[in-house]
């Protein structure tokens, strides 16, 4: 399973504390079943538990998710700040997963090189 994060999500994740062994989790617990949302097109809903707090007080993540290959992280958001993503939002997300899942081994690569994507490491 490759896993990766966009620039965006990286940025979010350096800012909330969220450490990678953190995502390697949340993409274990989502391949025994455990996401908290599937959202359709390949696109899955998961929370992450905030140091010390929790699910509960954590965070939501938008991930590109496809089964025992790819998941990329695209969006976060603290729970407490939103409840849901808007039809727009859900759209746009679609499109990004729809990209991303298209990706090569080359693409991504070349995505990392240019600073949009960094793969999580354990």
């Amino acid at each position: 399973m490759q896993i990766f994060k966009t620039k965006w999500f990286a940025r979010f994740a350096r800012k909330e504390h969220i450490n990678d062994e953190m995502l390697m989790n949340a993409i274990r617990e989502i391949e025994r079943g455990l996401a908290d949302g599937e959202l359709g097109a390949e696109l899955i809903k998961k929370r992450i538990a905030r140091i010390g707090e929790g699910k509960r007080g954590g965070y939501r993540t938008i991930i590109a998710y496809r089964v025992e290959s790819l998941s990329v992280f695209l969006y976060g958001f603290p729970k407490n700040a939103k409840s849901n993503l808007s039809p727009v939002e859900l759209d746009v997300y679609h499109r990004l997963a729809h990209i991303y899942l298209g990706f090569s081994n080359e693409d991504f690569t070349k995505a990392q090189q240019d600073g949009e994507v960094e793969e999580v490491h354990p």
